[in-house]
């Protein structure tokens, strides 16, 4: 079976999917999944992503981010780094820092930010010299409040 990127379902997910079109079968429509069919697709989920489990699976794919409890990116063939809104119930803040092995000089760059009450904050500036992060964030800060 493939998927509709024309790319063939993983064998794993297309196991989960004859269990899942089984207990479909022979249950009542909209009578809830068993949850060992949910963890079975959690933890596909974890290996493969969101999108690839939940869609064959015919599932939820936000009742599925909430179960797999963070967001998970597989990007497998490129190297990169994505931060996403940690869940509205999550009380703790999350913080990245990306440190290069050499600092490389930058022509332009760009950072957005957002407070957990939805405020938004885009820097972007040209040449070497950095902003002043500290005062900056601060004054966002104190002007969200």
């Amino acid at each position: 079976m493939r998927h509709k990127t024309g790319s063939p379902i993983p064998e794993p997910i297309a196991q989960l999917q004859r269990q899942f079109e089984q207990f479909r079968g022979s249950h009542a429509h909209r009578t809830r999944l068993p949850e060992s069919l949910w963890q079975a697709a959690v933890e596909l989920a974890r290996k493969h992503g969101l999108n690839l489990v939940a869609h064959p699976l015919r599932l939820d794919y936000t009742q599925l981010k909430k179960r797999l409890g963070e967001v998970v990116v597989v990007a497998p063939k490129r190297a990169s780094v994505v931060t996403s809104k940690p869940a509205k119930s999550a009380a703790a803040a999350s913080f990245v820092e990306l440190i290069s092995a050499h600092p490389a000089a930058m022509a332009e760059c760009a950072i957005e930010f957002e407070s957990s009450i939805g405020g938004k904050m885009r820097i972007q500036w040209k040449g070497s010299a950095n902003p002043d992060w500290p005062s900056l964030f601060r004054a966002w800060r104190e002007a969200e409040r």
